[in-house]
């Protein structure tokens, strides 16, 4: 009898294959590390489906080994990066080049820290074109291209200049029909003064597998709508940020029409630094008949308590999650039961009462009456998963305001507080705060719309 145990170093590649899949990821990589031969047969698409690059520099040696080993068979690609630092910047268009070429690559998401992307040339200029296009937007146009596999999933990150190539994308893709996510929403570097891009409707007309899409206001118009009725929506997503008078806006008899041809979408309206347009949220954007079920509002400076009370009369079948955030500020105390005097109402006591599916509320930079969030608790109860304040009456000691917690803890039925200084985020502390600060919090706060 041979008393030599089996030699494991020589074991078949498709035992050890068949051996892998019965093993969490974990330790399928615990295994791998036995030997030379175990390591690399675990280089294979079913054992990686994604990859996240993260780019920097002490990640350098991290990113290159994925570069080697995996991007050329993983069917999902993250890049996070600096788009403030140049050298990052660049470090991630290698990868996107490498990603280019992959034959099983059907998702890619971009991941900008920052609304803006820098570049050698100034903004806007043929310069920053030219670097753009040659550096992002062809490889970007290669995947897109491709027609075995078709690329299915593309988010641009919000950038804005990328944004700005959405139809060449479009344009260059051979199979939209297998498209089922695309992030062309973008976040503004200057809210107030930037360039427009045109998509022409007709785009989207043959890709009959979208499920999950993100704008911009101003390319929307009622044919466009019109258009995105015909597709499989289960969620779109519309960037709002500066006002242009000309915009012919979108109708109620447009919305009334897509939300019959699509009961199951939802609509998620996003205003960005929008310092015009907040006034003119529930007249010139808000239409009874959206499927409107979350609304944000980040950094407009102001509340608009008539869209808010809109809120409540007209999407009390389907509002999911309220959010308007601002920063502190020192100079003045924004009470928002202050500008609510002449109805005698606060317009969130009415949301919590009227929207059945409400689920979310978040206020930041307005003083709350903790009355009213005793109320607002009571009405939706464990209902509502996230009640996020950060302000309560001034005017009332600490001592005094721990019942009020109490019982919001109670009727939520988890422990709530309201967020202090160590708690609040750094972008809605006391005005004035640093863009790139508030930038980061409103890229992260909004990628969780754009993509399920």
């Amino acid at each position: 009898m041979n008393s030599m145990g089996p030699n494991w170093g020589e074991l078949p590649a498709l035992v050890l294959t068949d051996v892998f899949q019965y093993l969490t990821y974990h330790d399928r990589l615990q295994a791998s590390s036995v030997c030379w031969h175990w390591r690399s047969v675990i280089f294979q698409p079913r054992f990686f489906k994604g990859i996240h690059f993260d780019v920097a520099r002490e990640n350098n040696r991290r990113n290159n080994f994925f570069l080697q080993s995996l991007a050329h068979i993983v069917s999902e690609a993250k890049i996070s990066f600096d788009s403030c630092n140049l050298y990052d910047v660049d470090l991630t268009t290698e990868i996107l080049y490498k990603l280019s070429k992959s034959s099983c690559l059907v998702s890619l998401s971009l991941r900008p820290k920052f609304a803006t992307l820098v570049t050698p040339g100034r903004f806007y200029s043929e310069e920053e074109w030219n670097y753009i296009y040659k550096l992002f937007v062809e490889p970007i146009r290669t995947l897109m291209g491709r027609k075995n596999p078709p690329l299915k999933e593309l988010d641009l990150g919000c950038s804005e200049i990328l944004t700005l190539h959405a139809a060449d994308f479009l344009n260059c893709c051979p199979r939209p029909q297998f498209l089922r996510q695309l992030g062309l929403a973008s976040v503004k570097q200057d809210p107030g003064n930037y360039a427009l891009s045109t998509i022409e409707p007709n785009l989207f007309e043959k890709c009959n597998a979208l499920q999950y899409l993100s704008l911009d206001y101003d390319i929307m118009c009622d044919d466009f709508l019109k258009t995105l009725q015909l597709l499989p929506l289960r969620r779109l997503v519309i960037h709002v940020h500066g006002l242009d008078q000309e915009h012919p806006g979108l109708s109620e008899a447009a919305w009334g029409s897509f939300r019959a041809r699509n009961p199951q979408a939802e609509l998620h309206l996003t205003l960005v630094c929008a310092y015009e347009a907040v006034d003119q949220l529930h007249t010139h954007f808000l239409r009874p008949s959206m499927p409107l079920s979350h609304l944000k509002v980040l950094f407009c400076e102001r509340i608009n308590c008539d869209a808010l009370e809109y809120l409540s009369h007209y999407y009390k079948e389907t509002l999911k999650s309220m959010i308007w955030v601002d920063s502190m500020r020192i100079e003045e105390y924004r009470n928002i039961m202050e500008m609510v005097v002449r109805t005698n109402q606060d317009p969130l006591v009415m949301m919590a009462w009227r929207c059945k599916k409400l689920e979310e509320i978040v206020i930041h930079g307005y003083v709350l009456d903790p009355h009213n969030l005793v109320g607002i608790s009571r009405l939706r109860g464990k209902d509502l998963k996230v009640l996020e304040v950060s302000r309560l009456d001034i005017s009332m000691p600490t001592v005094m305001a721990a019942p009020f917690i109490q019982e919001i803890s109670t009727q939520l039925g988890q422990k709530w507080a309201p967020l202090d200084q160590k708690t609040l985020p750094a972008a809605l502390g006391f005005y004035p705060v640093a863009d790139e600060v508030r930038d980061q919090y409103i890229l992260r706060y909004i990628r969780s719309s754009i993509a399920p």
